[in-house]
């Protein structure tokens, strides 16, 4: 029986979510499989890779064949160059764990009750902040017409 590691499609329209499984050559695309050893979602970024290692070493080892996207995925992983001997690749891209719900809820809850005792303070009265305008210089027409007597002309 020759043993395929291919892809299994899963998710839904403009959204595939991969599974790296096992199986007969000779099975359908998304048929049955005899182990499943990994997962893969190219829609998100980074796309996540996740590959249980010593699984993949176990089939690569007992003759299995990876498909052309599973044998590029292995390869991102590290898990090729670690069957034939080659030197690791970079490390991939991992996104950063999203933040604990609860965590953010009481964070928010905990900013709403300081904002809502900032506001119960006084504020400032509105005399300090509404400045008084100075008298402006005199204009140099009123000037002259302060220095000339009415009576003149």
């Amino acid at each position: 029986m020759a043993v395929k590691i291919k892809l299994k499609r899963l998710g839904m329209i403009r959204n595939p979510q991969y599974r790296i499984v096992i199986a007969d050559s000779r099975t359908k695309r998304d048929g049955r499989a005899i182990e499943e050893i990994g997962l893969y979602h190219p829609k998100e970024h980074p796309s996540r890779i996740e590959v249980d290692s010593e699984r993949a070493a176990y089939w690569l080892g007992v003759g299995a064949q990876p498909t052309g996207p599973v044998l590029k995925l292995l390869k991102l992983t590290g898990d090729w160059q670690k069957f034939k001997g080659e030197p690791a690749p970079a490390p991939l891209l991992v996104a950063e764990p999203k933040a604990d719900r609860h965590a953010v809820y009481e964070a928010a809850a905990k900013e709403t009750l300081s904002l809502e005792s900032a506001a119960t303070t006084p504020k400032k009265s509105a005399k300090k902040a509404v400045k008084v305008e100075e008298p402006a210089a005199e204009t140099p027409a009123e000037s002259v017409a302060e220095e000339k007597p009415e009576g003149e002309a």
